[in-house]
Formats: structure tokens, C-alpha cells, sequence
């Protein structure tokens, strides 16, 4: 097994798999079992980490840091608190979600530097209260255009995340998520690929990543059906890896799943293994 360090890319996994597991617990079977990083679900810390303090924000990255553990950034970012939607034709609610989520980029950059927030939040984004997808997405573009200056101050980037049409109606490709990243124009707003939310893509993945790699920040690590990476789990990673590498991609490679059922321990260990071996054998 190659050692981590011989590895070209960074390892994290996102943190519900440890479900009520101690944080710092969780830290040190990460780093036993050889990932890197650690990308957090801001539920599973407090149900509103917006209102948590300097001194409790440098506890959680004080922890990471103590056992080794790096910090990558952020998803699931509107789980809680309840009431929160950002193309809601309530334009009261809708000034509440994006001032939510503006005040989520100070917590995000707390934590540690050059974090980043992966907005899927499908039930939070698509359209309701009788609008259209379109104007969803208008609400959609103009509330992140309104907070990609104070992410750009304080050094986080958004990925805005294509999900797939069975959960969500508003950004559903790499190719729409392309054109928002264009036309906010800023460096701080840029996308993602993962696996899992990809199943509506028409073209290979090693194609759309090579695509549009200059906007992929970060990239998320799961089997098609949201189970973990591992042997004769059904996903060729190789060719979208190699992509990575022959680009010199210098983000996350992030493991986000949703069966957490074999636990954490088994899923940590076994999938690091696979997905080292798999990076060690990229030409």
C-alpha cells in the first residue's frame, strides 16, 4: 500500500458516517485509517452553527488539528435550522436563507483556511410556491451573486452542486452549473463532481471532468447508489482520477455516502484501502 504522503491527491470523508460517534474519536480513526481530511455536515455539529461562538469554533478546529485531521470544508449546509429556502417566492424567507448562508462562510473560514461550502441542498433549492425552475434559478443566481463577495473575503469558495433530476429541479448538470460559475464571474463561486448526483449525464464523466475542470473545486467519492467506494462496489473511479492527475487537480477528493450501515470504522478502512490502491495504479 502506498504511503499517503506518496499519494497525488488529498483524502477526506464527510462526517455523517460517525453519526453520534465522538468528534474527536472521529478524528483519530480517520487518521488511522489513512485519510487526511475531514469535510463536515454542519447538523451534525449544532442545529444552527451560525450562532456558535469564537471559543466553540476554535474547539471543533482545535480537535481536528490535534489529531492530525485537516479541515476540507462543508456540505449538507441547510439541513438545519427548519424554515430555510433560497428561491422561495417568499422573498422574506428567501433574504433569511442567503443572510443564513452568508454568515455560514464566517463559520466556514473559522474552521480552517481555503474551506469549501458545497451547496446541494436539493429541498432547499427547488422551486416552490408555484414558480418555475427558471425563476428558481434566477433567485438561485442572483442570492449567490449577493454573498460571493464576502466568501472572497474570507477566502472560501462555494461549489454550487449539479444534482440529479429525481432530486431537484433547479441546476441538474455540469453544464448549468458552467454557465452560473460564468456569468457570477467571481473565483469564489465555482462546482463539483460527484458520482452519485452525475446519473443524468449524457456524456462519460472523464469527459465532463477534463471539461470543466477549471471550475471543479472539489470532488466527491461514492458508488452510484450512495454506498462506499470498494472493490466490486460497480464504479470505475480510474478514468476521472487519472483525469485529476494528468490536470494536477489540487482540491479534495471527498468520500460522501449514505449508507452508513456497514459502519464507520469498516467503511473508513476498507475504502481507503481500495482508493489508494486505485490512485497508486494511475499511469
Amino acid at each position: 500500500m502506498p504511503a499517503i504522503s506518496a499519494l497525488p491527491f488529498r483524502l477526506a470523508v464527510c462526517n455523517e458516517l460517525f453519526e453520534k460517534r465522538d468528534f474527536a474519536e472521529s478524528c483519530r480513526m480517520l487518521r488511522k485509517a489513512g485519510w487526511q481530511g475531514l469535510e463536515l455536515a454542519p447538523f451534525t455539529l449544532t442545529p444552527d452553527p451560525t450562532k456558535t461562538t469564537a471559543a466553540e469554533r476554535k474547539q471543533i478546529r482545535d480537535i481536528m488539528a490535534s489529531e492530525g485531521i485537516a479541515f476540507a470544508g462543508m456540505h449538507w449546509l441547510m439541513v438545519t435550522p427548519p424554515g430555510l429556502h433560497v428561491t422561495t417566492p417568499d422573498a422574506a424567507v428567501r433574504r433569511k436563507s442567503w443572510e443564513f448562508l452568508d454568515k455560514l462562510i464566517d463559520f466556514c473560514a473559522d474552521l480552517g483556511p481555503n474551506g469549501v461550502m458545497v451547496f446541494g441542498s436539493p429541498k432547499q433549492r427547488s422551486s416552490t410556491g408555484g414558480l418555475s425552475p427558471e425563476d428558481a434559478t434566477r433567485y438561485f443566481i442572483e442570492g449567490m451573486a449577493s454573498i460571493a463577495p464576502h466568501a472572497a473575503a474570507r477566502g472560501v469558495t462555494i461549489c454550487i452542486e449539479p444534482l440529479s433530476a429525481s432530486q431537484a429541479d433547479v441546476l441538474l448538470s455540469l453544464e448549468e452549473a458552467a454557465a452560473i460559475v460564468k456569468q457570477i464571474g467571481s473565483p469564489s463561486i465555482q462546482t463539483i463532481y460527484d458520482p452519485h448526483n452525475a446519473v443524468d449525464e449524457k456524456e462519460p464523466p472523464e469527459v465532463l471532468v477534463n471539461r470543466y475542470f477549471e471550475i471543479i473545486r472539489h470532488v466527491h467519492l461514492n458508488e452510484l447508489d450512495g454506498t462506499y467506494p470498494r472493490p466490486g462496489g460497480g464504479y470505475n473511479f480510474r478514468p476521472v482520477l487519472q483525469v485529476l492527475k494528468n490536470r494536477g487537480y489540487a482540491g479534495w477528493l471527498s468520500m460522501e455516502i449514505f449508507d452508513f450501515s456497514p459502519g464507520a470504522e469498516k467503511i473508513i478502512t476498507e475504502a481507503g484501502a481500495y482508493l489508494r490502491d486505485e490512485i497508486s495504479k494511475l499511469a
